[in-house]
């Protein structure tokens, strides 16, 4: 439960960026997973790979997407500001 949080963290403060969080997702938390102990080298960590790009993705989501809708809303405001 905590991972999944933190990578949705990630995701949604590092999401402007969201090729390179992407990417170090899947290569930084296998990693972290290996380096811990909590996994070792095998079939089983490219799952985990998997979880953490989808976890990330999600997180990635919602920055575009409150991003897309700031952008909406300013110029909704500018447009009504001009007439």
């Amino acid at each position: 439960m905590i991972p999944t949080l933190i990578l949705i963290l990630i995701g949604a403060v590092f999401g402007r960026w969201r090729r390179v969080t992407l990417a170090v997702s899947v290569v930084g938390w296998p990693m972290l997973l290996v380096a811990t102990g909590a996994m070792s080298a095998g079939p089983a960590l490219a799952d985990a790979a998997g979880l953490a790009v989808l976890n990330t993705g999600a997180g990635v989501l919602i920055h575009q997407g409150i991003l897309r809708d700031g952008r909406n809303l300013w110029r909704a405001m500018a447009a009504r500001r001009r007439t």
